[in-house]
């Protein structure tokens, strides 16, 4: 199967976030048809990660099988390949399988794949593959980078705060006391806050993505809430001290999900970029060095017009099969 059909055959396969289960069935019959060792893991019921290896894996492609939401069916036209998946992930994967055959095509041994679920939610498939035995050196993981190495990804830290009031007539306010401007000044104050710099990541940024509270107009609102993303460029610990010392004590906040952020190894003759997205390598620390780079735009995930340029799915099976050879003779 050619770089653009396998591409498109693994766009029509659905596998949004929780039910990868046909994307891993169709890898593991192509990994094991093209001449790999196979291993399963079960991160949940019907829910697998694949790790695939020739030999002892030194060096390891990775990325992630899920997708988001909604699905929408393949589509091409000279420049580009379009639907679900498009360059999150299902094109890198393609990439990362015919590098694989020309590494297995000129005797190339010690490397492997390892292609993880969940990654679009909680990590859940990369925090269980971080539990499997490996002497892995280095991970390629694959996000769309335009083909360009990242010097590192972002952090990340999903937080809640709810604020608590007192229900009253809102003909009578003095007689209430309002949640949701409780957490509107706290939202306001979060916004003043100085957050930090890093001089190779940049800034740290944050969205509010959700605000709830009250039940009608008439009503001084007793309840409210809100979900905050942060994009972090020092440690998970220093943002929440930073929260902390604004909410003190007029509000609850709970953390639902945080990963570090990451510098990676970078190699020569490569352009860079840095990835304000967060990627499974945080949850992935026991495969080796990070390298980051794979096709497409990020700019283009999760979008109603996700596409994969082919021309740059064609230069990342070059890059994928350079990258692991240098690497490989780097350790043997």
């Amino acid at each position: 199967m050619d770089l653009f059909r396998l591409t498109k055959k693994l766009i029509d396969l659905k596998s949004p976030t929780g039910k990868e289960n046909e994307v891993v069935s169709f890898l593991s019959e192509y990994l094991n048809n093209i001449g790999l060792e196979i291993k399963l893991q079960t991160v949940s019921p019907d829910r697998q990660n694949i790790l695939a290896f020739k030999g002892e894996p030194s060096v390891v492609l990775s990325t992630h099988t899920d997708t988001v939401s909604p699905y929408f069916p393949y589509s091409e036209d000279e420049r580009y390949i379009y639907g679900r998946g498009a360059c999150d992930t299902k094109g890198i994967i393609a990439a990362q399988l015919k590098a694989a055959e020309m590494l297995i095509k000129n005797n190339i041994s010690n490397f492997g794949l390892l292609f993880v679920v969940g990654e679009e939610a909680e990590s859940d498939g990369a925090i269980a593959a971080n539990r499997l035995p490996n002497n892995c050196k280095y991970l390629i993981n694959g996000e769309p980078t335009g083909n360009k190495i990242a010097l590192g990804s972002k952090g990340s830290l999903r937080v809640k705060i709810t604020t608590k009031g007192k229900a009253a007539h809102s003909a009578y306010p003095q007689q209430g006391e309002s949640a949701i401007e409780k957490l509107i000044d706290i939202l306001n104050d979060i916004r003043n806050l100085p957050l930090p710099v890093d001089k190779i990541l940049g800034e740290t940024n944050f969205n509010i993505g959700l605000i709830s509270g009250g039940v009608q107009a008439n009503v001084i609102p007793a309840h409210a809430e809100t979900l905050l993303m942060f994009r972090i460029v020092n440690s998970i610990c220093e943002i929440k001290r930073l929260i902390e010392s604004v909410i003190k004590c007029r509000g609850e906040v709970e953390y639902i999900f945080g990963c570090e952020p990451v510098l990676m190894k970078t190699l020569t003759d490569f352009d860079t970029m840095v990835a304000a997205f967060t990627t499974d390598i945080p949850n992935l620390n026991n495969w080796g060095e990070p390298l980051l780079i794979g096709p497409g735009s990020i700019l283009d995930a999760h979008t109603d017009h996700e596409k994969i340029s082919k021309k740059e799915l064609k230069e990342a099976v070059g890059i994928y099969y350079k990258i692991i050879t240098r690497l490989i003779s780097e350790v043997h």
